[in-house]
């Protein structure tokens, strides 16, 4: 989780509000998902938990998960 958290500020700094191991069925299994918000708005950072690669980040929308 630790280095996950840090390819997710370097993908998207700022202030990490929420950070969870997920199960993704029917994508590449198991990735670590983060909130990170910057000047008010709130990105979603998926890191894939067995490469360490960047999956997903994108502004969340206005009906967050």
């Amino acid at each position: 989780m630790t280095a996950a958290k840090a390819i997710a500020l370097k993908a998207h700094p700022g202030k990490m509000t929420d950070a969870e191991l997920e199960n993704e069925g029917g994508g590449p299994g198991l990735r670590y998902s983060f909130d990170i918000k910057l000047r008010g708005k709130t990105f979603e950072v998926g890191v894939d938990a067995m490469t360490g690669k960047v999956l997903e980040n994108k502004k969340e929308g206005k009906n967050p998960d």
